[in-house]
């Protein structure tokens, strides 16, 4: 609370909730989740979940391709394509390189995974690929624009209608079906 108290703001003065639904560790949007809905219910306010690739497209508004890469560790990243601010192409979790194959168009590198790959995406697609910088943006206040701007047009769900936007299915799953068939 010291933040609040340092802009000396009293959390019953909070109008609106927002949280990032990922993607990201299932643990972590567990947490961060709970605990935006646990505030949100408790004050009887709205709590609006922002994707962080939305976040991330936002953050370098106005590029007319980007493809949002968050790390999603395993060698793998977390990924999603924008083309004019739209989603072209879906969230998955896949290697670099199959993603890469992909890019025929010039396109802008964002999230915290584009300086891990840096090398390969200049590989792959040449000339074809800015990076952004800074290349992982501090998101926070760009995802209390976008809860901001769904709230004014009339989005205002309760606390339990946020859900985490998981991509990988969860290890126990994984190794589940990765074990033979008896």
């Amino acid at each position: 609370m010291t933040l609040l108290e340092d802009a000396r703001i009293d959390l019953r003065d909070i109008d609106l909730y927002a949280v990032a639904t990922g993607p990201g560790s299932f643990t972590g949007l567990r947490i961060g989740i709970a605990t935006m809905q646990g505030l949100a219910f408790a004050a009887g306010k709205s709590l609006i979940g922002v994707s962080g690739f939305d976040a991330l497209v936002r953050a370098v508004r106005g590029a007319p391709a980007v493809a949002t890469w968050v790390n999603a560790w395993r060698g793998e990243v977390f990924a999603a394509r924008y083309e004019q601010d739209v989603e072209v192409e879906s969230p998955t979790v896949e290697k670099p390189e199959a993603l890469l194959a992909r890019i025929t168009t010039p396109t802008l590198f964002v999230g915290d995974a584009v300086p891990v790959y840096a090398d390969v995406i200049k590989r792959a697609c040449g000339d074809r690929a800015r990076l952004a910088d800074p290349a992982a943006p501090a998101l926070a206040g760009t995802i209390a624009q976008i809860a901001t701007e769904c709230a004014r047009a009339g989005h205002r769900p309760g606390p339990d209608d946020v859900r985490p936007l998981y991509i990988r299915r969860p290890d126990p799953e994984l190794a589940r079906d990765a074990r033979p068939v008896r």
